[in-house]
């Protein structure tokens, strides 16, 4: 396991070396970490696993046919956090597929895909080098998975978002984070930062006029499908700066309830 120094969740890290990964860190971001590992994957013995490794989009495209199940079509937009854009490109490639499998194969008896979403792509401000269209040297975000400034999948990214006539946009930290914080209370659904951007992206499109897609492009009715990717525990960093602010305060009830506001 290749990784940038200092600049991986520790909730992933603890993960690798509890399962006993042999890792190396190394002074650079993640984006040097790639370009080592496919040179590492041009040698006998070694297979990169990531986004770049076709089976893998293969695999994560089966979440596009378990939408359409689940929906009985595709949405109108699907919102996705993007960093290496393995994921849009997948998704994009599945809704592909199982629309044209409904065309071709009626024999199948498939629920009825008969529309294609439009991909809706959102980065981290600090991280954003599709929107900008050049490549990020430092990117920096709070949102690690996505802190990525040459995206291994971006050809395949920009094919989904032109096919589709979607879109890419941007975030910032604290509408990262802020989404983050509303889908854990009130949903009940704690993500980490990375995943928290399809949301943030979600409520700038509904509230901003400055979003790429304002609300009157996405008319109140349109069914919208928001993929979060990762569990909070994964990247519990931003969450753990705010367990350590917190201060003591002596074991009695009447500082516990000053403490409350009671």
């Amino acid at each position: 396991m290749i990784l940038p120094a200092g600049k991986i969740a520790s909730g992933k890290l603890v993960q690798a070396f509890a399962y006993g990964a042999k890792i190396v860190a190394i002074n650079g971001n993640f984006d040097d970490a790639l370009r080592i590992v496919q040179e590492l994957g041009e040698r006998d013995g070694f297979v990169i696993v990531n986004s770049i490794n076709p089976d893998r989009i293969a695999g994560q495209k089966t979440a596009a046919f378990e939408i359409v199940e689940v929906l009985g079509n595709a949405p109108d937009f699907h919102l996705l956090p993007v960093g290496n854009a393995g994921n849009i490109t997948a998704y994009w490639a599945g809704y592909q597929e199982y629309y044209a499998c409904q065309r071709t194969c009626p024999e199948r008896q498939l629920n009825g895909s008969t529309r294609l979403p439009a991909m809706i792509g959102f980065q981290a401000a600090g991280a954003a080098p599709i929107f900008h269209n050049r490549i990020i040297e430092n990117p920096e975000t709070v949102a690690s998975a996505i802190r990525i400034g040459n995206p291994a999948s971006w050809k395949q990214a920009r094919v989904a978002i032109e096919e589709s006539r979607g879109a890419i946009d941007i975030v910032s930290d604290g509408e990262i984070v802020a989404a983050q914080t509303w889908l854990a209370r009130h949903e009940g659904i704690f993500v980490e930062p990375a995943s928290a951007a399809a949301i943030a992206g979600l409520f700038k499109c509904c509230d901003s006029k400055d979003a790429r897609y304002s609300f009157k492009e996405i008319p109140e009715e349109s069914r919208i499908v928001c993929t979060v990717t990762g569990h909070g525990l994964k990247d519990p960093d931003v969450i753990q700066e705010q367990i350590e602010a917190l201060i003591p305060v002596a074991p009695i009830t009447s500082e516990v309830r000053r403490v409350l506001g009671l």
